[in-house]
């Protein structure tokens, strides 16, 4: 996640995305890529389904705990950044963002 420029309808804005818990969140998603690798060899090899399932829910937990983290992140420094510059759309993108995560 590094600086970048976002174009908001013909305005350009430019804030960071090197959030303080970008490592961690990094090592989230490893850990939860290598468990949805091991779930794919459960089934290939034919693993019981409860199994499967049991270890597909702790994927989902991964993932809903990354998701947590980079929202909490986001809230904390690119809406507070588009509060003070008066940015809308990227707290409109947020909104778009938090009804497709919660769908």
């Amino acid at each position: 996640m590094s600086e970048q420029g976002h174009d908001h309808g013909g305005e350009k804005h430019t804030h960071s995305h090197a959030h303080p818990h970008m490592k961690s969140i990094l090592n989230r998603l490893s850990r939860a890529a290598g468990h949805l690798n091991a779930v794919r060899g459960m089934v290939e090899q034919g693993r019981d389904c409860s199994e499967v399932l049991i270890q597909l829910a702790a994927v989902r937990s991964a993932i809903n705990k990354t998701c947590e983290v980079i929202l909490k992140d986001h809230l904390e420094h690119c809406i507070v950044d588009a509060i003070n510059t008066g940015d809308m759309e990227t707290i409109n993108e947020l909104n778009r963002a938090v009804e497709l995560l919660i769908k």
